[in-house]
């Protein structure tokens, strides 16, 4: 079984930043599809961001695109998500997730290995 890590979540004002980070271990990492996603209280648990296996095609929801970006880096089994202009609406527990396939997907079933999430909570 992977266990796969969050971290990086907390308390912030509208208009801040926070950088979550996820740690995948195993040696398959660099050749996994990644994903964030969130859910919030009442709501089913929605795509975020993905991310293939080179780190050469990301892929956003509407809601987040320009102010969340995606990244990684294979050599440390690591998954960021840079989180800019936070808006109380993103408020959610967030949650890392991998793949056993090279691409990035927003299909929630198609990623195998997920952590137990972070909160993210946005004050107005």
């Amino acid at each position: 079984q992977v266990h796969v890590v969050e971290a990086g979540g907390g308390l912030v004002q509208a208009g801040g930043s926070l950088r979550l980070s996820c740690v995948v271990p195993g040696r398959t990492f660099s050749s996994s599809g990644l994903g964030w996603f969130r859910q919030a209280p009442g709501i089913e648990r929605e795509f975020v961001a993905t991310i293939n296996w080179r780190g050469d095609s990301m892929d956003y929801a509407d809601s987040v695109k320009g102010r969340f970006t995606i990244s990684r880096d294979n050599a440390k089994n690591t998954v960021y998500l840079q989180m800019n202009t936070l808006k109380p609406e993103d408020t959610a527990v967030y949650y890392c997730a991998a793949r056993v396939r090279p691409s990035g997907s927003r299909l929630s079933s198609y990623y195998v290995y997920w952590g137990q999430g972070t909160q993210v909570t946005v004050s107005s």
